[in-house]
């Protein structure tokens, strides 16, 4: 009984988070503090040139230090120079600031720092830090839920360094900052009522990815369509497909698949 309890606690905690869950963002909500997440993903992305697949498998750790702080630690690894190896790492910081909660709604703010180290070979013109690029981005997040609907936008800073093991920034030095956009909306399409915590949570959502390079005068918008399954209000599935629906950035590996798998562990310690 004591079992029961805590487990529906926990779904009705988590419920509105979970429906806010984006595939290709992070929302400005926070994970439940004392809790540690832990995500698998790989990215199976098309290269333009040649139509080969470059697979980009990322391990990650999440921790929810408290309620308005979070923190995420990943490794990357990829196959674009033919072996599958290890090719870095970043950091990611989140704070929220702005919480205003309704009855059938509620309204979040948050700040965040990405930076991240990569030794691999820069290619893109675009800037990449989940394993392209190193650098830093900075900046902030805004999200609402209304009833069983998510709207979410980021706008963000990021500005690119030399990669370590020799592979410096190719371009000139006024690519190195941009600035990027996201404007996710989700939906929660299963169950159509709740009546415990064991149901799967269906979300269906819908992103425009976007960054723009100020002196170089250059742009890409990118659509990315998503489904996402929640297990027992701790588990989660993703499967997306991102493409670009204008390209002005001469990106190598411009569109591709991304499947991840997700487990949370609530009051951890």
């Amino acid at each position: 009984m004591r079992g029961l309890i805590i487990g529906i606690s926990l779904f009705i905690s988590h419920l509105s988070y979970g429906q806010e869950l984006f595939v290709y963002s992070e929302p400005a909500s926070n994970m439940s503090s004392k809790s540690i997440g832990l995500r698998l993903k790989n990215e199976s992305l098309l290269r333009s040139s040649s139509n080969e697949i470059t697979n980009m498998f990322q391990p990650e750790v999440m921790w929810g230090v408290n309620r308005y702080l979070m923190l995420h630690a990943d490794v990357f690894f990829s196959n674009r120079s033919g072996a599958f190896k290890e090719e870095g790492m970043s950091l990611y910081m989140k704070y929220r600031f702005v919480s205003r909660d309704d009855i059938h709604s509620h309204f979040r703010m948050a700040l965040f720092v990405k930076g991240a180290i990569n030794k691999g070979p820069i290619n893109d013109r675009a800037i990449n830090l989940s394993g392209d690029n190193s650098g830093i981005e900075t900046g902030v997040i805004a999200t609402a839920l209304t009833n069983k609907v998510a709207f979410s936008s980021n706008l963000s800073f990021l500005h690119a360094a030399n990669n370590s093991s020799g592979h410096k920034f190719p371009f000139d030095d006024k690519r190195k900052n941009a600035l990027g956009g996201i404007l996710s909306i989700g939906k929660l399409m299963l169950p159509k009522e709740y009546t415990n915590y064991k149901q799967v949570n269906l979300n269906a959502m819908v992103e425009l990815l976007s960054q723009w390079n100020p002196s170089a005068g250059e742009t890409y918008l990118d659509l990315a369509p998503s489904i996402q399954f929640i297990f027992l209000s701790k588990m989660r599935l993703d499967v997306g497909y991102r493409f670009p629906l204008y390209d002005g950035m001469d990106r190598v590996t411009p569109k591709g698949a991304l499947l991840r798998i997700e487990y949370n562990f609530f009051n951890a310690y």
